[in-house]
């Protein structure tokens, strides 16, 4: 089976799918690409709806026999069910509605907040020639907002308060437990992809979390987000962030 995983540097989602890969010893081949300069719309299936409408903003893309697939909870989903090894995915119906729960809230509120002060900090820098080729008009207009430097103080403090709540959902999850499902799981890795680069910006929201701090260790260490982290190219793959999924407006 012929696949190709297009990927940025070790954060948010590229970090997810890239974890998931090497947990799965899925074999793809790997090309990076430049999502913080907008690289991703001069793909060839970057205006095949499937990816020109990602919900997740600049994601990677998976490319398998042709077919291009986005959002890496759906991709890792995707890689849990072809590839080898230890289930990522709880086995009882119950289990994995649970673990599709809590990546749900990751997806609609802590990735939302996480990649508008990611971004703030760290802002990418797309070439607004190639943003006219971007298929979302609404992820476009998120671009534009980025590349003007204006970021709303109602939405800085909101997302610093979601970051805050997905800490609390975890540490109150942790307790008397390693891993947020039990077992290691796709719901370590995703939630670990947003939230260790919010360290640095949102300190207080980590402050006297003991059993997250812990956490974040066991999953930075495990075997297969360690080899994905190896990939980095930068000095800091946290600090790098592009355009994420729209915040939502409903809160």
């Amino acid at each position: 089976m012929r696949m190709t995983l297009y990927h940025g540097e070790p954060n948010g989602p590229s970090l997810t799918v890239l974890a998931t890969l090497f947990a799965k010893q899925v074999h793809a081949e790997l090309v990076r690409i430049d999502l913080a300069s907008g690289e991703r719309h001069s793909l060839a299936c970057a205006q095949e709806p499937q990816v020109a409408m990602s919900v997740e903003g600049e994601g990677p893309v998976l490319v398998v026999e042709d077919e291009a697939m986005t959002d890496s909870v759906f991709i890792a989903c995707y890689l849990d069910e072809v590839g080898r090894g230890a289930a990522l995915r709880p086995a009882d119906p119950c289990g994995r509605w649970e673990m599709m729960t809590w990546c749900r809230h990751m997806i609609e509120r802590t990735a939302p907040a996480a990649a508008y002060l990611g971004c703030r900090a760290h802002p990418p820098k797309a070439d607004a020639a190639l943003l006219q080729r971007i298929g979302s008009a609404d992820l476009r207009a998120r671009w534009e907002q980025i590349a003007s430097g204006q970021f709303s103080e109602d939405h800085l403090t909101d997302s610093r308060t979601k970051i805050l709540q997905a800490v609390e959902q975890i540490e109150a999850r942790l307790d008397a437990r390693q891993w947020l499902m039990g077992t290691f799981s796709i719901a370590d890795i995703e939630s670990f992809s947003w939230l260790a680069g919010m360290v640095p910006l949102v300190p207080a929201a980590f402050a006297g979390r003991p059993r997250t701090t812990q956490w974040l260790e066991r999953v930075r260490t495990s075997p297969a987000v360690a080899q994905a982290l190896s990939l980095a190219r930068t000095g800091d793959p946290a600090a790098s962030w592009s355009v994420g999924p729209e915040i939502n407006r409903w809160g």
